[in-house]
Protein backbone atom coordinates (compact mmCIF):
# COMPACT_ATOMS: atom_id res chain seq x y z
CA UNK A 1 0.00 0.00 0.00
CA UNK A 2 1.40 3.11 -1.04
CA UNK A 3 1.91 6.48 1.19
CA UNK A 4 -0.09 9.41 0.34
CA UNK A 5 3.03 11.46 -0.62
CA UNK A 6 4.22 8.35 -3.11
CA UNK A 7 0.74 8.34 -4.56
CA UNK A 8 0.71 12.09 -5.41
CA UNK A 9 4.29 11.53 -6.83
CA UNK A 10 2.62 9.10 -9.20
CA UNK A 11 -0.14 11.25 -10.52
CA UNK A 12 2.02 13.80 -13.00
CA UNK A 13 3.97 10.67 -14.19
CA UNK A 14 0.73 8.88 -15.59
CA UNK A 15 -0.97 11.92 -17.03
CA UNK A 16 3.25 12.45 -18.91
CA UNK A 17 3.03 8.51 -19.88
CA UNK A 18 -0.59 9.32 -21.37
CA UNK A 19 0.37 12.46 -22.97
CA UNK A 20 3.53 10.80 -24.73
CA UNK A 21 1.63 7.68 -25.80
CA UNK A 22 -1.35 9.45 -27.91
CA UNK A 23 1.07 11.87 -29.21
CA UNK A 24 3.67 9.81 -30.72
CA UNK A 25 0.96 7.48 -32.86
CA UNK A 26 -1.52 10.56 -33.13
CA UNK A 27 -4.12 8.50 -32.07
CA UNK A 28 -5.97 7.65 -28.73
CA UNK A 29 -8.11 8.93 -25.76
CA UNK A 30 -6.41 11.37 -23.57
CA UNK A 31 -9.68 13.25 -22.41
CA UNK A 32 -11.21 10.53 -20.33
CA UNK A 33 -7.71 8.42 -19.44
CA UNK A 34 -6.63 11.68 -17.60
CA UNK A 35 -9.60 12.53 -15.60
CA UNK A 36 -9.41 9.05 -14.08
CA UNK A 37 -5.51 8.90 -13.56
CA UNK A 38 -6.71 9.60 -9.65
CA UNK A 39 -9.02 7.12 -9.62
CA UNK A 40 -6.54 4.38 -11.20
CA UNK A 41 -3.57 5.27 -9.10
CA UNK A 42 -5.84 5.10 -6.01
CA UNK A 43 -7.21 1.45 -6.47
CA UNK A 44 -3.95 0.25 -7.85
CA UNK A 45 -1.46 1.66 -5.35
CA UNK A 46 -3.46 1.93 -2.12
CA UNK A 47 -6.47 -0.01 -2.35
CA UNK A 48 -6.72 -3.28 -4.34
CA UNK A 49 -5.26 -6.25 -3.19
CA UNK A 50 -3.06 -8.29 -6.30
CA UNK A 51 -0.11 -9.91 -7.48
CA UNK A 52 1.87 -8.83 -10.53
CA UNK A 53 2.21 -12.60 -11.22
CA UNK A 54 -0.75 -12.39 -13.11
CA UNK A 55 -2.77 -15.58 -13.97
CA UNK A 56 -5.77 -15.26 -15.64
CA UNK A 57 -8.16 -17.04 -12.60
CA UNK A 58 -7.22 -14.47 -10.65
CA UNK A 59 -7.83 -16.75 -7.48
CA UNK A 60 -7.55 -14.69 -4.10
CA UNK A 61 -6.71 -11.59 -5.24
CA UNK A 62 -8.65 -8.44 -6.50
CA UNK A 63 -9.86 -8.35 -9.81
CA UNK A 64 -10.20 -5.29 -11.89
CA UNK A 65 -12.01 -4.82 -15.04
CA UNK A 66 -11.99 -1.68 -17.29
CA UNK A 67 -15.56 -1.66 -19.43
CA UNK A 68 -14.98 1.77 -21.09
CA UNK A 69 -11.68 0.43 -22.93
CA UNK A 70 -10.85 3.28 -25.02
CA UNK A 71 -9.33 5.04 -21.71
CA UNK A 72 -6.46 2.44 -22.13
CA UNK A 73 -3.32 4.97 -22.09
CA UNK A 74 -4.09 5.61 -18.42
CA UNK A 75 -5.27 1.66 -17.41
CA UNK A 76 -1.38 0.75 -18.98
CA UNK A 77 0.39 3.22 -17.71
CA UNK A 78 -1.02 2.09 -14.43
CA UNK A 79 0.02 -1.38 -14.57
CA UNK A 80 3.64 -0.34 -16.09
CA UNK A 81 4.26 1.55 -12.73
CA UNK A 82 2.73 -1.34 -10.52
CA UNK A 83 4.82 -3.73 -12.10
CA UNK A 84 2.91 -5.68 -14.34
CA UNK A 85 5.01 -4.98 -17.03
CA UNK A 86 8.35 -3.21 -17.85
CA UNK A 87 7.65 0.85 -18.03
CA UNK A 88 9.86 1.16 -21.29
CA UNK A 89 6.80 -1.10 -23.21
CA UNK A 90 5.12 2.13 -23.09
CA UNK A 91 6.51 3.57 -26.23
CA UNK A 92 5.11 0.29 -28.44
CA UNK A 93 1.46 1.96 -27.59
CA UNK A 94 -0.94 1.34 -30.49
CA UNK A 95 1.96 0.04 -33.25
CA UNK A 96 1.95 -2.99 -35.10
CA UNK A 97 2.46 -6.18 -32.93
CA UNK A 98 2.23 -4.36 -30.16
CA UNK A 99 0.94 -6.11 -26.42
CA UNK A 100 -0.71 -2.62 -25.97
CA UNK A 101 -4.17 -1.83 -28.58
CA UNK A 102 -5.55 1.23 -28.54
CA UNK A 103 -8.72 -0.52 -26.40
CA UNK A 104 -7.44 -3.55 -24.36
CA UNK A 105 -7.03 -7.37 -25.94
CA UNK A 106 -6.61 -10.63 -24.28
CA UNK A 107 -4.63 -12.47 -27.31
CA UNK A 108 -1.34 -10.34 -26.43
CA UNK A 109 -1.47 -11.75 -22.99
CA UNK A 110 0.03 -8.33 -21.22
CA UNK A 111 -0.37 -8.85 -17.71
CA UNK A 112 -3.09 -7.08 -16.07
CA UNK A 113 -5.47 -7.43 -19.22
CA UNK A 114 -8.44 -9.73 -17.94
CA UNK A 115 -11.15 -9.20 -20.94
CA UNK A 116 -11.09 -7.11 -24.07
CA UNK A 117 -12.98 -4.05 -23.87
CA UNK A 118 -12.90 -2.07 -26.88
CA UNK A 119 -17.12 -2.64 -27.47
CA UNK A 120 -18.93 -0.45 -24.85
CA UNK A 121 -21.37 -1.43 -22.25
CA UNK A 122 -20.02 -5.13 -21.53
CA UNK A 123 -17.70 -5.08 -18.70
CA UNK A 124 -20.73 -4.92 -16.56
CA UNK A 125 -21.93 -8.28 -17.59
CA UNK A 126 -18.12 -9.95 -17.25
CA UNK A 127 -17.26 -8.49 -13.70
CA UNK A 128 -20.56 -9.99 -12.65
CA UNK A 129 -19.77 -13.61 -13.57
CA UNK A 130 -16.56 -12.98 -12.20
CA UNK A 131 -17.75 -12.08 -8.79
CA UNK A 132 -20.32 -14.97 -8.73
CA UNK A 133 -16.88 -17.10 -9.67
CA UNK A 134 -15.65 -15.87 -6.71
CA UNK A 135 -18.70 -16.60 -4.18
CA UNK A 136 -18.72 -20.57 -6.01
CA UNK A 137 -14.86 -20.62 -5.06
CA UNK A 138 -15.30 -19.34 -1.30
CA UNK A 139 -13.06 -16.62 -2.79
CA UNK A 140 -13.61 -13.27 -0.38
CA UNK A 141 -11.92 -10.81 -2.81
CA UNK A 142 -13.57 -7.83 -4.50
CA UNK A 143 -14.16 -7.36 -8.22
CA UNK A 144 -13.77 -3.90 -9.27
CA UNK A 145 -15.19 -2.00 -12.25
CA UNK A 146 -14.83 0.89 -14.21
CA UNK A 147 -17.76 2.42 -17.08
CA UNK A 148 -17.89 5.59 -18.61
CA UNK A 149 -21.34 7.90 -18.19
CA UNK A 150 -21.65 7.72 -21.50
CA UNK A 151 -21.12 4.34 -21.55
CA UNK A 152 -24.25 3.59 -19.60
CA UNK A 153 -26.59 4.55 -22.88
CA UNK A 154 -25.41 1.17 -23.82
CA UNK A 155 -28.51 -1.12 -22.94
CA UNK A 156 -27.23 -4.22 -21.63
CA UNK A 157 -25.78 -2.41 -18.75
CA UNK A 158 -29.35 -2.26 -17.60
CA UNK A 159 -29.95 -5.77 -17.53
CA UNK A 160 -26.95 -6.66 -16.30
CA UNK A 161 -27.54 -2.98 -13.64
CA UNK A 162 -31.19 -5.30 -12.68
CA UNK A 163 -29.31 -8.60 -12.66
CA UNK A 164 -26.69 -7.68 -9.95
CA UNK A 165 -29.29 -6.19 -7.58
CA UNK A 166 -31.68 -8.93 -8.32
CA UNK A 167 -28.93 -11.62 -7.14
CA UNK A 168 -27.58 -9.54 -4.54
CA UNK A 169 -24.01 -9.47 -6.19
CA UNK A 170 -22.68 -8.12 -2.89
CA UNK A 171 -18.93 -8.21 -3.86
CA UNK A 172 -18.79 -6.33 -6.73
CA UNK A 173 -17.82 -2.41 -6.51
CA UNK A 174 -18.88 -0.12 -9.90
CA UNK A 175 -16.95 2.74 -10.48
CA UNK A 176 -18.57 5.15 -13.09
CA UNK A 177 -16.52 7.66 -14.77
CA UNK A 178 -19.18 10.93 -13.79
CA UNK A 179 -17.08 13.41 -16.10
CA UNK A 180 -21.04 14.22 -18.18
CA UNK A 181 -18.76 14.11 -21.07
CA UNK A 182 -18.75 11.81 -24.17
CA UNK A 183 -17.66 12.00 -28.08
CA UNK A 184 -20.61 13.72 -29.55
CA UNK A 185 -20.84 16.61 -26.70
CA UNK A 186 -22.16 16.26 -22.89
CA UNK A 187 -24.55 13.14 -22.14
CA UNK A 188 -27.07 15.65 -21.48
CA UNK A 189 -27.32 16.86 -25.20
CA UNK A 190 -26.95 13.47 -26.08
CA UNK A 191 -28.60 11.33 -24.22
CA UNK A 192 -29.52 12.36 -20.51
CA UNK A 193 -28.69 9.82 -17.78
CA UNK A 194 -31.18 11.37 -15.12
CA UNK A 195 -30.94 11.15 -11.83
CA UNK A 196 -28.29 8.38 -12.34
CA UNK A 197 -28.13 7.54 -7.99
CA UNK A 198 -31.89 7.23 -7.86
CA UNK A 199 -32.24 4.74 -10.92
CA UNK A 200 -29.35 2.31 -9.37
CA UNK A 201 -31.00 2.80 -5.89
CA UNK A 202 -33.75 1.55 -7.52
CA UNK A 203 -32.72 -1.31 -8.84
CA UNK A 204 -31.33 -2.60 -5.44
CA UNK A 205 -27.56 -1.03 -5.60
CA UNK A 206 -25.99 0.57 -2.96
CA UNK A 207 -24.57 4.27 -3.94
CA UNK A 208 -21.75 5.96 -3.00
CA UNK A 209 -20.88 9.16 -3.79
CA UNK A 210 -17.58 11.11 -4.45
CA UNK A 211 -18.10 14.97 -5.24
CA UNK A 212 -14.47 15.45 -5.89
CA UNK A 213 -13.56 12.64 -8.28
CA UNK A 214 -10.32 14.14 -9.26
CA UNK A 215 -9.05 14.23 -5.22
CA UNK A 216 -6.65 11.21 -4.22
CA UNK A 217 -7.80 11.45 -0.75
CA UNK A 218 -11.63 11.29 -1.44
CA UNK A 219 -11.23 8.87 -3.72
CA UNK A 220 -9.29 6.65 -0.95
CA UNK A 221 -12.26 7.58 0.92
CA UNK A 222 -14.90 6.41 -1.54
CA UNK A 223 -13.24 3.36 -2.29
CA UNK A 224 -12.43 2.65 1.60
CA UNK A 225 -16.61 3.18 2.37
CA UNK A 226 -17.46 0.47 -0.56
CA UNK A 227 -15.40 -2.07 0.68
CA UNK A 228 -16.53 -1.40 4.02
CA UNK A 229 -20.47 -1.96 2.43
CA UNK A 230 -19.49 -5.21 0.41
CA UNK A 231 -21.12 -8.21 1.68
CA UNK A 232 -24.15 -7.06 2.82
CA UNK A 233 -27.00 -7.80 0.05
CA UNK A 234 -26.23 -5.29 -2.38
CA UNK A 235 -23.66 -4.24 -5.24
CA UNK A 236 -22.00 -1.18 -4.79
CA UNK A 237 -21.61 1.68 -7.23
CA UNK A 238 -19.44 5.00 -6.66
CA UNK A 239 -20.30 7.59 -8.80
CA UNK A 240 -16.97 9.36 -9.33
CA UNK A 241 -17.52 13.15 -10.46
CA UNK A 242 -14.51 13.75 -12.26
CA UNK A 243 -13.44 16.19 -14.79
CA UNK A 244 -12.27 15.55 -18.40
CA UNK A 245 -8.92 15.88 -19.50
CA UNK A 246 -7.60 17.05 -15.91
CA UNK A 247 -4.36 17.99 -15.63
CA UNK A 248 -4.23 19.83 -18.50
CA UNK A 249 -5.71 23.16 -18.58
CA UNK A 250 -6.81 23.32 -22.23
CA UNK A 251 -8.18 20.05 -21.96
CA UNK A 252 -10.57 20.30 -19.39
CA UNK A 253 -14.37 20.62 -19.07
CA UNK A 254 -14.85 19.47 -22.36
CA UNK A 255 -15.50 16.83 -24.99
CA UNK A 256 -13.51 17.69 -27.66
CA UNK A 257 -9.87 15.61 -25.93
CA UNK A 258 -12.38 12.89 -25.72
CA UNK A 259 -10.36 10.97 -28.86
CA UNK A 260 -7.77 13.18 -30.54
CA UNK A 261 -4.13 13.44 -30.21
CA UNK A 262 -2.02 16.52 -28.83
CA UNK A 263 0.42 18.34 -31.16
CA UNK A 264 3.75 18.90 -30.80
CA UNK A 265 3.04 22.52 -28.80
CA UNK A 266 0.30 21.01 -27.20
CA UNK A 267 2.58 18.35 -25.67
CA UNK A 268 4.90 20.40 -24.42
CA UNK A 269 2.85 22.70 -22.77
CA UNK A 270 0.76 19.65 -21.07
CA UNK A 271 4.23 17.97 -20.17
CA UNK A 272 5.41 21.32 -18.56
CA UNK A 273 2.09 21.73 -16.22
CA UNK A 274 2.92 17.59 -15.06
CA UNK A 275 6.47 17.87 -14.12
CA UNK A 276 8.56 14.65 -14.28
CA UNK A 277 8.72 12.56 -11.30
CA UNK A 278 9.72 8.68 -11.55
CA UNK A 279 11.54 9.32 -15.16
CA UNK A 280 9.91 8.86 -18.63
CA UNK A 281 9.48 5.65 -20.54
Amino acid sequence: MASLEALQKLIPQVRRDILRMVHQVNSGHPGGSLGCVEFFVALFQHVMKYSTNFTMDGKNEDLFFLSNGHISPVYYSTLARSGFFPVAELATFRKLNSRLQGHPTTHEKLPGIRIASGSLGQGMSVAIGAAETKKLNNDSNLVYTLHGDGELQEGQNWEAIMYAGAKKIDNLIATIDYNKQQIDGSTDDVLPLGNLRAKLEAFGWEVIEVIQGNDIKAIISGLEAAKAASGKQKPIAILLHTIMGNGVDFMMHTHAWHGKAPNDEQLAIGLAQNKETLGDY
